[in-house]
C-alpha cells in the first residue's frame, strides 16, 4: 500500500489504563487480580474499562485510511515527540489527556474521543470513536464548516519567568511552593500590588474554569469571574492567604483581560516553583529574586467540536443578557459591597456578550 502524503499524519495520543499500572506494579494481571481480592476488591472495574477502551481504540484506529500515515504516542512520550505543523492530533482517553497534549501543540488540529462514557464525562473529548471516520474525511475533504464540525480555539495561558523560559497551560498554572506549604511572593496585578504569604497562586483559563478554579470560585462564591473557553481572560486565585505585619489579603482574587498580565516576584529561599495543569512533575524553578508575567498565551488549542454547540453558545449569550438585566435591576436594594460586586458581575457578563455579538 502506498501511503498518500498529501493527506496530514494522524497521531494517536493515549495514557496507559488503570489495568495496565496494576499489571505493570504486579507483573501479572492474576498477581493483580489476586492482591484486589486480598483487600476485598474485584479487578473487574478496571478490566471492563479497558476493554472500552480498547475497543474504542481499535474503532478509531479502523476509520483512518489505509494510505493515511499515522502513529501512536502516550502520553509520557509527549516531550520528546516531535509535532509537524499539519499533524491531526487525536487524543483517545479521558478529558485530562487533552491539556497534557495541549502544550506542545502550535496550531495543530485536535480531536478529543472518548471511548468510556460511563466513566468519564466527555467535556474535551467529545466525540465517541464511531464519529471518527465522518471527522477523518471532514478533515481530508478540506474542512468545510457547513459539514457538520468547526474548530474551537480555546485560550491558552503562559507563564514566562524574567531569563525568559516559558510555561503553558490549558487549564490553569500554579505558582507557588512545590509542596504546598506557605509561599512568599510580591503580588502585582491591574488592581494594585501586595506581598503574599500563601499556599500559592492558581490562575485559571476558561477551559480550567471546570476544574481547580472552580472548586475555589465555588467556595468563595466568586463563580462569575470565571471565564469561558474561548474568552480573551483568566481567573486569578491567591489559596489561604495569610494576613500579617509583613503580607496582606486584600488582592486574592480578580480577572486580567486581553493586554492585561499578572506579576509575581518570587521570595522564597528554597522550593518555588510554577507547574501547569497539575502535572507537578513538569515545573519550572521559581525561587528569590526571580520574576514571572503570567497572560494569555499568542497560541490557542483548536479543537474539533460538533457544529451543534453554535446553538447552545447562543442559548447562553441569551441567558446571559436575561442576568444582566436581573444584577442591574437588583441594584437598587443593595448595600455598597452587593452593588461592587453586582457591577463586576454586569460587567464581565457584558464582555462575554460583545464578544459573542463578534463572531471573536
Amino acid at each position: 500500500m502506498t501511503l498518500n502524503l498529501t493527506k496530514p499524519r494522524v497521531v494517536i495520543v493515549t495514557r496507559k489504563s488503570p489495568l495496565d499500572h496494576l499489571i505493570a506494579r504486579h507483573g501479572t494481571l492474576d498477581q493483580a487480580a489476586f492482591y484486589l481480592k486480598t483487600r476485598g476488591r474485584s479487578i473487574d472495574r478496571q478490566r471492563t474499562m479497558h476493554a472500552r477502551f480498547e475497543a474504542g481504540l481499535a474503532e478509531v484506529i479502523a476509520a483512518i485510511p489505509s494510505d493515511q500515515r499515522r502513529v501512536r504516542v502516550d502520553r509520557a512520550d509527549l516531550d520528546r515527540f516531535l509535532f509537524v505543523p499539519d499533524d491531526v492530533v487525536v487524543v483517545v482517553g479521558q478529558d485530562g489527556l487533552v491539556p497534557n497534549v495541549a502544550k506542545y501543540l502550535t496550531g495543530q488540529i485536535a480531536i478529543g474521543v472518548n471511548p468510556d462514557p460511563e466513566s468519564w464525562d466527555g467535556v474535551l473529548c467529545r466525540h465517541v470513536p464511531s464519529a471518527m471516520a465522518e471527522i477523518i474525511a471532514w478533515i481530508n475533504g478540506g474542512r468545510d464548516e457547513g459539514r457538520g464540525f468547526g474548530l474551537e480555539r480555546r485560550v491558552m495561558a503562559v507563564a514566562e519567568r524574567d531569563d525568559g523560559q516559558r510555561l503553558l497551560a490549558l487549564n490553569e498554572l500554579f505558582i507557588g511552593h512545590r509542596t504546598h506549604q506557605s509561599a512568599r511572593y510580591r503580588l502585582k496585578v491591574p488592581a494594585g500590588a501586595e506581598r503574599h504569604s500563601s499556599s500559592g497562586i492558581i490562575c485559571a483559563t476558561g477551559t480550567g474554569s471546570t476544574g481547580w478554579a472552580r472548586s475555589i470560585a465555588t467556595q468563595r462564591g466568586l463563580t462569575e469571574i470565571l471565564p469561558e473557553p474561548e474568552e480573551d481572560a483568566l481567573a486569578w486565585f491567591v489559596r489561604e492567604p495569610f494576613p500579617s505585619v509583613a503580607t496582606g489579603i486584600e488582592l486574592n482574587a480578580g480577572r486580567i483581560g486581553g493586554g492585561q498580565a499578572l506579576e509575581v516576584v518570587s521570595e522564597m529561599w528554597e522550593g518555588g516553583v510554577i507547574f501547569a495543569d497539575g502535572i507537578e512533575s513538569d515545573w519550572i524553578e521559581f525561587v528569590d529574586g526571580q520574576s514571572v508575567t503570567v497572560g494569555m498565551a499568542e497560541q490557542t488549542l483548536d479543537l474539533v467540536v460538533p457544529l451543534g454547540l453554535g446553538q447552545a453558545k447562543a442559548a447562553a449569550a441569551g441567558a446571559r443578557r436575561e442576568q444582566v438585566a436581573e444584577v442591574e435591576e437588583a441594584a437598587a436594594t443593595q448595600t455598597p459591597g452587593e452593588r461592587r460586586r453586582g457591577r463586576m458581575l454586569a460587567r464581565v457578563l457584558r464582555e462575554r456578550l460583545a464578544k459573542a455579538a463578534s463572531g471573536s
